[in-house]
């Protein structure tokens, strides 16, 4: 069982490293560097998408750590 949920973490987190990586760069930084950060605009298909999807794996992933975590002892 503790083999199976070491796996599925490994798994996970490199499906969330892969959604992260794949998600617009520089969205963050934008009103820094002198872009205009003070324009609202919502989240739209593929976007939304990878942003949810972020959300699931993350969630995902802290599930298994703290099951990991309770099945170790």
């Amino acid at each position: 069982m503790r083999n199976l949920l070491l796996w599925g973490q490994i798994a996970i987190s490199a499906l969330l490293i892969i959604v992260i990586l794949l998600q617009q760069k520089g969205v963050g930084l934008g009103s820094t560097f002198g872009g205009s950060g003070q324009i609202y605009r919502s989240k739209r298909g593929l976007e939304k998408i990878l942003f949810w999807g972020t959300c699931a794996l993350s969630a995902l992933f802290i599930i298994l750590a703290l099951t990991n975590l309770i099945v170790k002892f």
